[in-house]
This record gives structure tokens, sequence and C-alpha cells, in this order.
């Protein structure tokens, strides 16, 4: 792993425990195992470093995506892959990126990261809300809008219906933070609840 790597992922191990504002520059540098004018070689500061992260989980996420053999990102595109494929190849789609984001290193580390700051930071509280609330139920708004236009789903507010839909499986991802034994159970939860849904709003199911 080389250095700028190895600063990213001390960096965010560091802002998991103990939080953004009580990491320092030198925290991080000693955790890596250099001084801090060497880590400035790589990041100007502790932002830079913080930005890095966000990137990188980025970048990660639509590796993971287009691996499970979807985009993550663009909605037409996903819309087009969803309408073709089974309920059940839906359903593993779903499993799948609700393990990883349960199970991925960063992930985790930075959904922890943001759970502490969000009582103590307005722009992390922001972020976290950002992170878990406003793109994923963009995204799957504007999914649920061409399934209604296309009619592949009832006339239905397509909003609502994206609450609908992702309110529950984040509620079972952060069960699962607390309470890692829950994850076979929140599984079954998850594919019963992705059956259900198509059951409600599917044109198809009718």
């Amino acid at each position: 792993m080389n250095t700028k790597k190895k600063i990213i992922e001390e960096a965010l191990i560091l802002f998991s425990e103990k939080g953004y504002s009580d990491v320092y520059v030198n925290d991080i540098a000693k955790a890596v195992g250099i001084k801090a004018p060497s880590l400035y070689k790589h990041f100007k500061n502790k932002q830079e470093i913080f930005n890095a992260i966000l990137e990188e989980l980025k970048e990660n996420y639509t590796k993971h995506a287009i691996a499970i053999g979807i985009d993550g990102n663009n909605t037409n595109m996903d819309a087009g892959i969803y309408t073709e494929i089974s309920e059940e190849s839906f359903i593993e789609i779903g499993k799948n990126l609700f393990l990883y984001f349960l199970h991925d290193s960063h992930m985790k580390l930075f959904r922890k990261l943001l759970t502490i700051e969000q009582f103590r930071d307005s722009e992390l509280a922001d972020l976290y809300s950002k992170q878990y609330y406003n793109d994923p139920l963009a995204y799957q708004g504007e999914l649920f809008k061409i399934f209604i236009a296309t009619g592949k789903f009832k006339q239905v507010d397509s909003d609502i219906l994206a609450l609908q839909f992702y309110a529950p499986i984040y509620t079972l991802l952060t069960v699962c933070d607390r309470q890692p034994s829950r994850e076979q159970e929140a599984l079954k939860m998850i594919e019963a609840h992705i059956r259900q849904f198509n059951i409600n709003y599917s044109e198809d199911k009718q």
C-alpha cells in the first residue's frame, strides 16, 4: 500500500473512533508511521484527506455497482436494466447492495463517523443526510418516475414510492450496525419487502 493510500485508510479509522474534530494531522501521521511534514507532501490539510476519503468511497461504490450489473448512479441506464430482469434478480441485487453497505470496511467506518459527528458538526450532519437520505431518495425517485411513465408501476407519487421502498432497507441497515447477529433476519425481511412492494405497485402483478 502506498503512503497516500495508507494516509486515507488510517485517517478514516481515526475519524470513526474519535470523530473528525478530535483527530489532528499529527495523529494521522503517527498512525501511518511518518512525520507530519511528510504527510503534507501528499495532502495540504485534514479537509483534503477527508475529501479524498469521499472520492474513494464513490469510486468503490461505482466499481461494485458495475460488478453486479448496474450503473448505480445513472437512473435512465438502471431503469432499462431493472425493467428487463426478473423479480428474483432484483431481489439479489437488493441484497447484494445491502451487504455491500453493511460489510464494506470503508462504508462501515464512514457511516460510524457520520453517526458520531451528526450531533457535533452541522456540515457533517448535512453530509449524513445527503449520503443516506437525499441522494438515495433522489436516485430511487427518478427510477420509479421512469417505471411509472413506462407503465411498469402504478400511477402514484414517485417520491413517496421511493421513501416507502428505501426507509425499511435503511432501517434494517442501522439495526445490523448495532446488532450484527440480525443480518440473516434482515436479508429475509428485505426479500419479503421487495416482493410485497412489487405486489403493491407493479402493473405486472395485476
